[in-house]
């Protein structure tokens, strides 16, 4: 059995991306979704996505129509919040039948859940659970990756790595030198870059793309120095 939690240095970095590549590869696999902001009841959402890329129908605990923090959005909409106990026992509900789940998170590590504060990581260190962080590719990406693997250390969470959400077809400098410096500032492994676009690929080609794009400790063929050359 094993729980995995993924955030992201922010929002539209690839989240659900890297959780449906993740949830191709696998087997025996869930995917929980903590929350869905920005949806409307009856619209496609996350959990849509992952299905479609994976084949693996995924659990989502609340939605919100508006896409603000989920707390915020919770209080706007009048309905409750999702708490991180809640997302804890759901996941390990779910891990009871699974030998895999995946808790995908709402934007950033520390967005608020919930009225008093509660995060993601709070749902994480109920379970003693490993996080993957997912970062965007550019310039900029190296401060946020290193806020977020401190923010999971200090809380006694282990990172169990980065993967980059969109790798560009035509890389700058940034791009390609922050495939070496990310490791480096947040102290764990680089485990995969999903390609621009990936998406918007078919689920056999997808599952393909995922094998070549994740490394082996996540179900594929990824070899972070070889990359560096790219």
């Amino acid at each position: 059995m094993s729980i995995f939690f993924v955030t992201g240095t922010g929002t539209e970095v690839g989240k659900t991306i890297v959780t449906a590549a993740i949830a191709a590869l696998a087997s025996s696999v869930a995917v929980l979704k903590a929350a869905q902001t920005g949806v409307a009841d009856g619209e496609a959402g996350d959990t849509a996505t992952v299905a479609r890329l994976s084949g693996v129908a995924a659990v989502e605990l609340a939605r919100y129509p508006e896409p603000l923090a989920p707390a915020t959005a919770a209080r706007r909409a009048g309905a409750p919040p999702v708490r991180p106990k809640a997302v804890a026992a759901a996941a390990a509900e779910l891990a009871a039948e699974h030998e895999l789940v995946l808790v995908e998170g709402a934007g950033g590590l520390l967005v608020r859940y919930d009225d008093t504060g509660g995060t993601l990581a709070d749902a994480a260190i109920e379970l003693s659970a490993p996080v993957l962080v997912v970062v965007h590719a550019g310039l900029g990406t190296l401060n946020v990756a290193a806020l977020t693997a401190e923010a999971l250390r200090v809380r006694g969470l282990r990172c169990a790595g980065a993967v980059i959400g969109s790798w560009p077809a035509a890389p700058d400098l940034a791009a390609r030198c922050n495939v070496a410096d990310l490791p480096e500032v947040m102290g764990a492994p680089l485990l995969g870059a999903m390609p621009e676009g990936a998406g918007r690929l078919a689920p056999e080609e997808f599952r393909s793309v995922a094998h070549r794009a994740l490394a082996p400790e996540l179900g594929g063929a990824f070899e972070a120095i070889e990359f560096a050359g790219c």
